[in-house]
């Protein structure tokens, strides 16, 4: 079991009941600094644009695609360089041979999991591509939250439904996990995405932490490359994933629930 996953067992065993911490504790666990996660998807397709990622000045987490042509070749990497190697699962509406779609029954979701994780060697945690469609189902979440759980692997809820039941069944499971804030990217375009990237920032300032997702985008990875190395002078701490999940400790945070408590 990795380190950080067997400390924050108790932890994790509180957090997902009620009434662990009220709401303001729970939205405004203040770290030392306010700190920022940031997580970049769809890796794994343009070995120049990855690169790119890998070399960010700090803990980036690489989300990669299963069955992309370079997916075990950037995870041996990233795991060489100390990253944090993510599965980034497809999920309905997501297609191709590993997406899990909601008729699917378990032994073929179970299937399918077990060869995007051969696909992707030294994952330590997954989010979801897409899967909108899929996260939204209460009954294969808390089954997967189980299997994750089995397999000592976090979770990060990436959000792409307002409808998710994803997080909230990583929580009644005390599994590991985090859930997205921001979406750095969706407008692609650079003033938008600076604009997004400044948001991320007020947040983490607001409410202590944020945890940000992009994509290997030229406008983000330029971005990136040059505000990344300013954030220790604007008071911002960047840690990995396993750090923003104990900080965390489950809780979501005001956007997303209640009193701590994923709605």
């Amino acid at each position: 079991m990795p380190r950080w996953t067997a400390g924050l067992a108790l932890l994790l065993a509180l957090a997902g009941q009620p009434g662990f911490a009220d709401e303001a504790d729970a939205d405004r666990r203040v770290a030392a600094r306010p700190s920022l996660t940031l997580i970049i998807d769809d890796l794994g397709q343009n070995p120049a644009r990855d690169r790119r990622v890998l070399q960010l000045p700090g803990p980036v987490a690489l989300a990669i695609l299963p069955g992309t042509r370079h997916a075990a070749e950037l995870a041996e990497q990233a795991h060489r360089a100390g990253k944090t190697v993510m599965l980034h699962m497809p999920m309905a509406p997501a297609g191709g041979r590993f997406a899990w779609h909601p008729q699917l029954p378990h032994d073929e979701l179970a299937r399918r999991l077990d060869a995007a994780l051969a696909a992707v060697p030294h994952v330590r945690g997954l989010n979801n591509h897409m899967g909108s469609a899929m996260t939204e189902q209460p009954q294969a979440m808390t089954w997967l939250m189980g299997e994750l759980q089995r397999r000592h692997l976090f979770f990060l809820d990436s959000r792409t439904s307002p409808r998710t039941v994803a997080a909230a069944s990583a929580q009644r499971t005390a599994l590991a996990s985090l859930s997205r804030d921001i979406f750095l990217d969706d407008d692609p375009s650079p003033a938008a995405v600076a604009e997004r990237f400044q948001a991320a920032i007020a947040l983490a300032r607001k409410q202590g932490s944020v945890v940000i997702i992009g994509h290997p985008h030229e406008s983000t990875l330029a971005l990136l490359e040059r505000e990344l190395p300013r954030l220790t002078a604007q008071g911002i701490e960047w840690v990995d994933v396993g750090q923003m999940i104990a900080t965390r400790g489950n809780r979501a945070m005001a956007a997303h629930g209640r009193g701590g408590i994923y709605r």
